[in-house]
């Protein structure tokens, strides 16, 4: 037995959202895996990229173009999923973005914007992903969160709100929908380099600042996520739901 039959992903329908570093790892390894990934995510580019990175890696993934700020497109895009997949066994939230100013700095569109990314796309994909695999009795949801909603860093307040209130928001999915079958997660990266951080870090001092933080004397890499991700979507993780695992190096020890 292989280790992507141990996992017993093959054939499984799944909605990843969100072709970023984190996003697009995850969806690779699930593909590698064997599950059936339809990825979504608003830039085209990053899409072909996830895309052509599967394939040379000896997997296939397809991709839909969706913007996911408002309610309808959210429960569009799951609608469709459902559609193109016959079903939908596996969803992974992977959107978000941050905002990087102290808290008298921040304006209404800076919280708006990232509380309506961060944290309203999960809960309208995931009520519209939750009623589809309520009704069929199986189901495994991942949502991406963060060391922020833990930890409170300066600058990045409306970042830290919205992880915070998804960790809750998916213990609430968790406990309703444990009875059918359905398992909710998340998982909190630390500090990852991935394409969407990298001019951050290389600014400023700024990745050895973090090093600095992480017991572990590195950043983390996205296939490190990836693969937590892939164990809770699998069938080996049926008996674990509501939990949020940190990645992070040990960062939230100290």
């Amino acid at each position: 037995m292989t280790m992507t039959d141990w996992l017993q992903l093959r054939e499984r329908p799944t909605l990843v959202v969100g072709a970023g570093g984190l996003g697009g790892a995850a969806a690779q390894a699930l593909a590698l895996a064997g599950a059936r990934v339809l990825l979504a995510d608003v830039d085209p580019e990053a899409l072909e990229t996830v895309r052509l990175r599967t394939k040379e890696s000896g997997a296939e993934i397809n991709t839909v173009q969706a913007d996911l700020r408002t309610a309808p497109a959210c429960r569009s895009l799951v609608g469709e999923a459902v559609s193109l997949l016959g079903g939908l066994d596996v969803f992974l939230h992977a959107v978000g973005r941050n905002v990087r100013k102290p808290v008298v700095e921040l304006d209404d569109d800076d919280w708006e914007s990232v509380v309506n990314l961060n944290l309203s796309t999960a809960y309208w994909t995931g009520q519209a992903v939750g009623r589809t695999m309520v009704a069929r009795g199986y189901g495994r949801m991942v949502f991406c969160s963060s060391v922020s909603g833990l930890l409170a860093h300066p600058n990045h307040a409306p970042y830290a709100a919205t992880k915070g209130g998804l960790n809750q928001l998916l213990r609430v999915m968790a406990r309703e929908w444990a009875p059918h079958g359905v398992t909710v997660n998340g998982v909190a990266p630390g500090y990852i380099e991935t394409g969407l951080t990298r001019e951050y870090l290389d600014r400023d001092g700024n990745r050895e600042k973090l090093q600095s933080l992480v017991p572990a004397g590195r950043l983390g890499r996205p296939a490190e996520v990836a693969d937590a991700i892939t164990f809770l979507a699998s069938d080996r993780a049926a008996f674990v739901t509501g939990q949020v695992l940190y990645i992070d190096g040990g960062r939230t020890l100290v």
